[in-house]
């Protein structure tokens, strides 16, 4: 087991990955930026090291300055958390030819997986289903418009690189397809460096459900089941539950399955989840892995009672998992919100500055991780994210009160958040009677 490990990351997540380390007895080396400075969650770490100014292209992108700042700190592992670095397959190779373990994937399944294009083909391999779709990259538009006609409208343009909604456009008919695929090609080209773009079928009202897995280097490969992160603005997920409401135990069992026989086919190890997306008859397709914790990990986490951070860091020192497959059920149902500095009310507009006061909620089935505190300063610098609500029930029913219960409870000053929005989506009958879809956010709240 490592004795002291670098958290490669700010805020909230760097947070969650100190106090397990705490827990298990490791010493943890923080990085901070300026704009990060004198925050108190750096305070939980052995070590504070400042790596730069506050943009992550000076800072938190800085894999030289990191890597420093392991060596300094006399770290044996680096733990990327999510965003940032976390899916850079460079930055775990380098991580590894500079003698830190990287608590992630392989560099080398985290390239293979990372290119949406190759995973669809390992999936493919693997009998997953897909999404009717190109074969590989598309040259031209020409060949686009051509693929379009054989799949019939509405399709999907994705970067092959792409993230988070950036380098994806939806097309119905040939003239937006046209004007699409370029401007996903331009956005996918000046966010990653690659411009590279594959079409797929579009399918109508989807439902977007991931399975979280965890695999050792003994073989063990094993699922925590599914999350459903349906309700969606733009791409970005605001709220997440789990098990999900969308489908059956039929569809759930063989969705877990599917998603256990790619990691295996991959080689991967660590956490990973899945993505897929389901229609109106259960039928679910293959999006892409995410080689990475996902940022509503504890959704998982609460209706399993596994501590994912910790089964992270035992995989990377190369300890077999503590469980099996056998010894995992679903306990209750789980909600997480995001909650967001941003103001719903005017398009979701970031809102940073001074939090003035902050009382987060509390009581039977919540937690809240968070890093922000009364007196923290938003910085426009970084994610709009501050925080993140988990309540858990016995029912999905209780679980939705109770989130409406803790939402109604918190009170933040000085900036705006996502707190009302939250809210109103909680009680519309569409989201309580599960009929919700990821243009649903968006349709009714223009």
């Amino acid at each position: 087991m490592f004795q002291r490990i670098l958290v490669a990351n700010r805020g909230e997540i760097a947070l969650r990955i100190f106090r397990t380390c705490r827990e298990m007895g490791i010493e943890t080396v923080a990085v901070f930026s300026e704009a990060d400075r004198g925050s108190a969650y750096l305070d939980l770490a052995d070590q504070k090291i400042c790596i730069g100014p506050a943009r992550v292209s000076d800072s938190y992108l800085k894999i030289d300055r990191i890597i420093s700042a392991a060596e300094i700190g006399n770290a044996q592992a680096i733990h990327p958390g999510y965003g940032l670095l976390s899916e850079n397959a460079h930055f775990a190779e380098i991580c590894r030819a500079s003698n830190f373990e990287f608590i992630g994937p392989s560099h080398e399944a985290m390239a293979m997986l990372g290119d949406k294009n190759t995973a669809r083909g390992l999936a493919k391999k693997a009998g997953i289903p897909t999404v009717p779709g190109s074969d590989g990259i598309i040259d031209d538009v020409e060949e686009a418009v051509s693929l379009a006609k054989k799949f019939g409208y509405p399709v999907l343009v994705k970067a092959t690189a792409g993230g988070g909604g950036r380098g994806m456009r939806l097309a119905y008919d040939e003239e937006t397809l046209r004007n699409a695929f370029v401007q996903a090609q331009q956005e996918a080209k000046a966010a990653f460096g690659n411009g590279d773009c594959y079409l797929e079928k579009y399918i109508e009202n989807p439902r977007h459900v991931e399975v979280q897995l965890i695999a050792d280097h003994f073989g063990n490969v094993v699922h925590l089941y599914e999350r459903d992160c349906t309700m969606q603005r733009r791409h970005q997920k605001l709220i997440e539950e789990s098990p999900s409401p969308h489908i059956g135990q039929k569809t759930r069992e063989a969705m877990c399955a599917a998603a256990v026989r790619l990691v295996q086919a991959a080689g991967y190890t660590n956490a990973g989840t899945i993505e897929f997306v389901v229609d109106n008859d259960e039928n679910f397709y293959f999006i892409e892995l995410n080689a990475r914790i996902q940022v509503e990990h504890p959704v998982s986490e609460t209706i399993t009672g596994i501590d994912l951070i910790r089964a992270q860091i035992q995989v990377a020192s190369n300890e077999k998992l503590p469980f099996t497959q056998k010894e995992i059920a679903i306990h209750g149902h789980a909600i997480e919100c995001r909650i967001n500095a941003e103001d719903p009310a005017n398009n979701f507009t970031p809102c940073p500055g001074k939090i003035t006061a902050w009382l987060p909620p509390g009581g039977l089935g919540v937690r809240f991780d968070s890093h922000v505190h009364a007196g923290y300063t938003v910085s426009p610098h970084y994610d709009s994210m501050i925080g993140k609500l988990i309540v858990h029930g016995d029912t999905r029913d209780e679980a939705i009160e109770r989130m409406i219960r803790a939402l109604s409870e918190f009170r933040v000053e000085g900036i705006k958040t996502s707190v009302s929005r939250q809210l109103e989506i909680l009680r519309h009958p569409v989201f309580r009677e599960a009929r919700g879809y990821t243009s649903f956010i968006e349709k009714e709240w223009k």
